[in-house]
């Protein structure tokens, strides 16, 4: 019997773009830096960086993207998996305008109940997610290891904590919607929140999000 090979985790990141409230989303510009960030420190054996995509800040234009990055992604990894399928992990980033410090959200509500229009005019108030889950009290959970994530985050000195409630707005839409995708497919997927930069600087968040991803890599 041949050996299974070493363990290969391919990371797909996502952030968003500006909304409401929100003229210069980090999470836009962490996503567009992170392939040449990380590129230039390397990652662990075995972990890849997959795809890196900025969403619109909108239920429906997200959900849409976010299904054409998921697919596009998975085809492309399956293609490239040789005799070893990789685990392939979705890290969503968001911001939380009034938050001091990073956030590992644990899981994503199946309700919809945005606080204003999103991007593209949309305003839906306690409506489910995907309605065959049920009502708006419906829940999924990340499979990630969250409490290691977090303990390895500690330990290199980010100020991170885990929450869990992403909130009712486009961060949880995609959220439900990204692990309800894992699910079928036997990915994982989790959501991390970040603050402002004018909270904690780009080059820390930088930082952060990278240690984030080896987090994922060595929890996996």
């Amino acid at each position: 019997m041949g050996s299974e090979g070493p363990k290969s985790v391919v990371i797909q990141v996502t952030g968003f773009k500006k909304f409401q409230g929100v003229a210069l989303n980090p999470t836009e510009t962490i996503v567009n830096r992170l392939e040449d960030y990380v590129a230039k420190r390397g990652l662990p054996a075995g972990v890849t960086l997959g795809s890196c995509t900025v969403l619109e800040t909108a239920g429906v234009g997200a959900r849409d993207m976010l299904y054409q990055t998921l697919e596009s992604s998975t085809a492309t990894t399956a293609a490239n998996a040789g005799k070893n399928e990789p685990v392939v992990v979705w890290l969503h980033l968001g911001v939380n305008s009034v938050a001091v410090k990073f956030a590992i959200e644990r899981q994503a509500v199946n309700e919809a109940t945005f606080r204003c229009p999103d991007e593209m005019g949309w305003q839906p108030q306690n409506c489910p997610i995907i309605l065959e889950d049920g009502g708006t009290t419906s829940a999924r959970e990340t499979c990630c290891s969250i409490d290691e994530i977090l303990k390895l985050l500690k330990k290199k000195g980010f100020d991170v904590t885990i929450s869990d409630d992403a909130g009712r707005f486009v961060c949880n839409y995609v959220y439900y919607h990204s692990l309800w995708f894992a699910q079928q497919k036997g990915h994982r997927s989790l959501f991390v929140h970040v603050p402002l930069f004018s909270r904690i600087d780009e080059e820390t968040q930088m930082q952060f999000v990278t240690a984030v991803v080896e987090a994922i890599g060595s929890t996996c």
